[in-house]
């Protein structure tokens, strides 16, 4: 078939470059404008327009698509469907009808469970112990379309980051996309209707979610740690100091001390419940990650100092 590719981050690379590699043809890409990075804050192209590029695909990076000359261009490309890949745009219903199989998209997370923006991170945060990749058939609702395609019961173990999930699912998405796509050519899916009542939405990541509250119980802290690394990642203070937490994990021992106390030189934290989060993985301002025993021998914390 003739694919119209939309992505923007990592994630959606080893798809698009999975499409290349297959009998179908990629007729276009579609992706956020270069934005500023670095420390220069020069305008970078995005992952996705740098991996088209280097194979000749046309690139397009409209800033919407709710005007009519970008839709009829769209629609003027030809092709059969539309694979999207956390694009990072609202594709209104002109470009959701303009091919003949619509608008497929990838969705890392078992819906209807974390429809939205962050669904890795929500899953982290909240402690799953599994997830899914749902391919899934756009209409104009947020993450409401029918499943085509899922893979289910992708395990999640007690220290894993989002960006070790985002990893596994995007490596996981690019032959189950291919997969899809063979079936939606041969007319032989049968699709799945999500339930709304079962509905949760996984919101952007706000800036005020990054301070980590040592009066949550510690399993709640040591998720919110895991689900923020490696960005925005979670933080405290202490001496001034912004310190960003990369890695933590369960003490598996009992505190009564208050909530934020150093109960030893490993730095093991004393939570809302009595249960002890380990700091792992830390990182002061304009410095290195760090694992903790490193931390300390430039940052000494002695048994009993308090986090902010």
């Amino acid at each position: 078939m003739k694919v119209i590719f939309m992505g923007t981050p990592e994630f959606a690379i080893p798809t698009l470059e999975a499409l290349i590699a297959s009998d179908h043809e990629v007729v276009a890409v579609y992706t956020q404008p270069p934005r500023p990075a670095g420390r220069g804050k020069k305008d970078h192209p995005s992952p996705v327009q740098e991996l088209a590029e280097k194979h000749s695909i046309p690139v397009f990076t409209p800033t919407t698509l709710k005007d009519k000359e970008t839709q009829d261009a769209f629609a003027a490309h030809g092709a059969d469907v539309a694979v999207v890949a956390a694009y990072g745009l609202i594709l209104p219903k002109p470009v959701l009808d303009a091919t003949p199989h619509g608008c497929i998209n990838i969705h890392p997370s078992r819906l209807p469970r974390w429809r939205g923006a962050a669904p890795i991170q929500r899953t982290i945060m909240f402690g799953d112990q599994d997830t899914s990749i749902c391919i899934m058939q756009m209409d104009e609702g947020l993450d409401t379309g029918d499943v085509l395609l899922e893979k289910e019961d992708i395990m999640i173990s007690e220290n894993m980051t989002t960006g070790e999930l985002h990893d596994l699912l995007a490596a996981d998405s690019a032959p189950l996309l291919l997969e899809a796509l063979e079936s939606v050519e041969a007319g032989t899916l049968t699709p799945r209707k999500q339930d709304d009542h079962w509905a949760v939405y996984a919101p952007k990541v706000e800036k005020t979610e990054r301070k980590i509250d040592w009066s949550w119980p510690a399993e709640l802290v040591h998720h919110h740690i895991r689900g923020l690394s490696p960005y925005p990642t979670a933080t405290f203070t202490i001496e001034d100091e912004t310190i960003k937490v990369l890695r933590s994990e369960m003490a598996h021992t009992i505190s009564f001390a208050k909530p934020g106390t150093l109960m030893n030189d490993q730095l093991s934290v004393a939570c809302g419940d009595g249960g002890v989060v380990r700091l792992r993985e830390l990182q002061r301002p304009g410095k290195q990650v760090m694992q903790a025993n490193e931390f300390l021998r430039g940052f000494p914390l002695k048994k009993g100092t308090r986090l902010g």
